[in-house]
């Protein structure tokens, strides 16, 4: 069976906060589409803090801080 060759390259990851009213999935998946419409070959993301806005002691958001790598171009 023939082995693939291993994919090279240059990465970066950078780090995105999403928001929504609605949940904590929601709002990381605002920060994932909506970066997807600007940067390229999304390759990973990680959610890596969630916290929630509050007004007058109700939550009016939700917030998820995501790590998101993308490939630069060769």
């Amino acid at each position: 069976m023939a082995k693939q060759k291993a994919e090279s390259g240059v990465y970066r990851v950078t780090e995105i906060i999403g928001t929504s009213p609605v949940s904590w999935e929601d709002a990381a998946k605002n920060a994932v589409e909506t970066a997807a419409k600007s940067l390229r070959d999304l390759r990973v993301a990680e959610v890596s803090k969630l916290d929630m806005k509050i007004e007058g002691g109700k939550v009016v958001a939700y917030r998820a801080r995501v790590s998101l790598s993308f490939k630069y171009d060769a």
